[in-house]
């Protein structure tokens, strides 16, 4: 029996899938572009922009009084918010440069509580090239299209698989040293660490028992807010490496996403690679 969708994962969905049409047309057209001399930067461009006014259009229009931030277009709406929008049209721009089909859009819902802070209170992360929809909303659970997710019950860091996002050259230099100092301490203690792309879509592979867990430095709440509330509905734990529970409400945010057996030593191993201490032994 096909999952009954609330009115605002309707809606989510509903724009992600019509956003989704158009990239789809622009990422056959990269792929060919790719092969230029000019290169497609500014054509990507373009496609993020239209993804991301389709993708505002159809949550204004749904829901005309809540607030935004977008990736392209920034934050907007009134500043005292009750309900936010938070918008990646396209996470994974190099991959799909690149015509590598692995990247998605994001949407997540924000709610602003009493006492002035905020909570992610629905998600959406889809996949066009795969046809793979993961959405949650707080409290109801994780699914991938009609599927209920859960996290690894794996326990053991040697047949564990992590995914990370690797520094590259827009990265602060003082991002460089701490990473590479979490993966020489990761690397010998497990089955793999992979390399994907798109943060959005690394955390629902974590809630979907794909990868054990998911580090990564820096991210934009555009990049992860949708992600964090999957994993968590799905049964994982996501803090940053002091382990507060994250909203994604941070200009910056530091992520550590695992289940509930792996979610310690991950964090241990992060923060142990951002202070320079000593590193943890293999356990």
């Amino acid at each position: 029996m096909p999952q009954r969708l609330s009115p605002v994962m309707t809606v989510m969905q509903n724009a992600a899938q019509k956003a989704a049409k158009r990239l789809l047309r622009d990422f056959n057209e990269v792929e060919q572009l790719q092969v230029s001399i000019k290169g497609p930067g500014d054509f990507v461009s373009q496609a993020d922009l239209r993804a991301e006014a389709i993708i505002r259009e159809e949550l204004a229009r749904a829901r005309p009084g809540y607030a935004f931030l977008m990736e392209e277009g920034g934050a907007s709406g009134s500043e005292n918010w009750a309900w936010r929008w938070v918008v990646d049209p396209l996470d994974g721009t190099t991959n799909f440069l690149h015509g590598i089909p692995h990247w998605a859009i994001s949407i997540a819902l924000q709610k602003r509580l009493p006492d002035g802070s905020a909570e992610l209170a629905a998600g959406v992360v889809y996949n066009p090239a795969g046809n793979e929809m993961f959405w949650a909303e707080k409290g109801a659970g994780a699914f991938l299209n009609e599927r209920r997710l859960r996290v690894s019950a794996r326990r053991e860091m040697a047949d564990s698989l992590f995914s990370t996002g690797i520094p590259f050259a827009v990265s602060p230099s003082s991002r460089r040293l701490p990473f590479a100092r979490m993966l020489g301490t990761l690397m010998p203690q497990v089955a793999g660490i992979r390399r994907f792309g798109s943060a959005s879509l690394d955390l629902c592979w974590v809630a979907a028992g794909r990868y054990e867990g998911f580090w990564e430095l820096g991210l934009k709440p555009w990049d992860c807010a949708a992600g964090i509330l999957v994993v968590r509905e799905a049964g994982g734990y996501v803090t940053d490496p002091q382990n507060a529970e994250t909203q994604a409400m941070d200009p910056d945010c530091n992520v550590v996403a695992a289940n509930t057996y792996l979610h310690p030593k991950l964090r241990e191993i992060v923060l142990a690679g951002m202070s320079g201490a000593g590193t943890p032994a293999a356990s």
